[in-house]
């Protein structure tokens, strides 16, 4: 057994990980995640996670601290397939495997979740993925030194503020507060407060992670990078507007910190602990772009396990290629400029 940081754990290369959500699609970064477990070249100093990325990140360093990276990809294809066999979704698909679709009685009945709320539709709150947490996760046991330090995001539903729960506030309910779509799931109470997801204010956070001290940062992104087509229909264009604002966070706190390590490398004295810090700072990217981007936004939805062992095997191989290419510049320089990856448009 292996623990994060026993002598063999230690002489590797530390990865911060940074995992963004979007719903299904976090099947995706289950693959990205076991692809560089299986790899064994990395240990996880501090994760970051929203919503599916969340969950991940959960699901990891449960499994981590049980058996290291073994007991890592154990923990994540268990909360995977249990999350895939929690509900009956072959009478409600259509389509390849490759590319399912919602059957039109489901898609009826989606419909009303924008006429009516959750309060109305579901008053009880029920949430079959409170159980697969409860039976997953460990949360007492990622509370112990020597956890990977975890910062899950969510949003304040009075004030739209960012809330980050750290190992020592993580439950269920933070987990779920963490995916609460508020057009599916009422507000998710904790301490009286309501939150909802975590994208609506980060997507993921990264500040976090640089304030942690990680020298080495790789973003598991899940959300296209850009698009080829304006959207025309009614439903193009309420996804288009859902995506962005889940985005808009995230590319401006990339962009500010890949602005912020340039200016501070680029100063002849480093004077505070932060502009070392970023001076230091090496950045990687895992993109789902090439095998997600022609998705429709609803298979996000889709917690099919035919469709999400489909999800986990495309993030498998995508890191694959990754590895080959990228994994040795680990621990000596960035793979991906940040900037230039995520700054808009003529900036």
């Amino acid at each position: 057994m292996v623990w994060p940081f026993s002598s063999s754990a230690a002489s590797r290369p530390a990865l911060g990980l940074a995992l963004q959500g979007g719903g299904a699609h976090g099947a995706y970064t289950w693959g990205v995640l076991d692809a560089l477990l299986e790899a064994g070249r990395f240990r996880f100093s501090a994760i970051s996670g929203t919503s599916a990325g969340a969950m991940n990140a959960l699901a990891l360093a449960d499994g981590w601290m049980r058996g290291g990276a073994e007991g890592a990809r154990e923990a994540l294809a268990a909360f995977w397939v249990a999350v895939g066999r929690t509900l009956p979704f072959e009478q409600w698909l259509v389509g390849p495997t490759e590319s399912p679709g919602l059957a039109p009685g489901l898609r009826a009945l989606m419909h009303w979740s924008r006429l009516f709320s959750p309060y109305q539709l579901n008053p009880l709150g029920l949430n079959p993925l409170r159980d697969v947490l409860a039976a997953q996760i460990d949360f007492e046991r990622l509370k112990r030194r020597g956890a990977p330090r975890l910062f899950i995001a969510a949003t304040h539903a009075n004030s739209g503020r960012l809330r980050l729960f750290t190992n020592d506030e993580l439950s269920v309910n933070a987990a779920l507060a963490s995916a609460c779509l508020p057009t599916l799931h009422q507000a998710v109470m904790i301490a009286g407060e309501p939150y909802w997801d975590g994208g609506y204010s980060a997507n993921p956070a990264l500040f976090p992670l640089v304030r942690e001290g990680v020298a080495d940062l790789l973003i598991v992104a899940l959300s296209p990078l850009a698009h080829e087509s304006v959207p025309m229909t009614a439903e193009e264009i309420r996804n288009r507007a859902l995506e962005f604002s889940f985005n808009a966070g995230f590319l401006r706190e990339a962009t500010l910190i890949a602005q912020s390590a340039a200016e501070a490398r680029r100063s002849a004295f480093a004077l505070g602990r932060l502009e070392r810090r970023l001076r230091a700072l090496r950045t990687h990217l895992i993109d789902a772009h090439d095998d997600l981007g022609a998705l429709s936004a609803e298979t996000q939805l889709i917690a099919h396990l035919p469709f999400l062992e489909r999800l986990r095997d495309l993030g498998r191989q995508r890191t694959q290629r990754w590895l080959a290419e990228h994994g040795a510049k680990v621990g000596r320089t960035s793979s991906v400029d940040l900037a230039a990856r995520f700054a808009p448009p003529g900036a």
